[in-house]
């Protein structure tokens, strides 16, 4: 425990849940993204725009059952890195909340990093995988940029939201032991 220049003790610091809100919300918006995008409105896979990609990569029609086999694959993996950004985000929370865990979860400030994170995910996988890259798009087809932009919009909606989010909450602080 800290102590101050008087030798009494201080408060402990408050718990910063920046990085993990982050992490979580990045693995969670590659959930949503994956869960929705890619599974339920099969609008995209992986590599289901490598027909027009910038990098060479082979194509595999997702209308044909080798296609999306091989897209599926491809779904999986990005589902393992979602899943491993979620422990992570979730290990750095337990490492930094010590006590009084189930407070933190109703805090605005971890639920804003969380959206922040969930943005991020969308600005870094939009500008990489639809633009640069190119291997898929939103909803592919004759409004394909359009669906892009909206992706980016949303991110940056979200990172700005979930910011102004976390600005309003009052920081996780421990109890203090009497």
């Amino acid at each position: 425990m800290a102590t101050t220049a008087g030798g009494t003790r201080a408060d402990p610091e408050p718990a910063d849940l920046r990085l993990p809100g982050i992490v979580l919300g990045v693995g969670l918006g590659g959930f949503v993204d994956g869960i929705l995008l890619h599974q339920i409105l099969q609008w995209h896979h992986m590599l289901s725009g490598t027909d027009s990609d910038h990098i060479g990569v082979r194509y595999y029609d997702p209308r044909t059952v080798s296609g999306l086999e091989m897209n599926t694959v491809w779904d999986g993996l990005f589902h393992t890195v979602c899943w491993l950004a979620v422990l992570i985000g979730l290990a750095l929370l337990y490492s930094r909340v010590t006590r009084n865990r189930r407070r933190v979860w109703g805090s605005r400030v971890l639920w804003g990093w969380i959206l922040a994170g969930w943005g991020l995910f969308n600005l870094v996988e939009g500008v990489v995988d639809h633009h640069l890259l190119a291997i898929h798009h939103v909803r592919g087809g004759p409004h394909q940029l359009w669906w892009d932009i909206g992706f980016l919009v949303l991110g940056a909606l979200l990172v700005a939201g979930g910011y102004l989010l976390a600005r309003s909450g009052r920081s996780f602080e421990p109890e203090s032991r009497t």
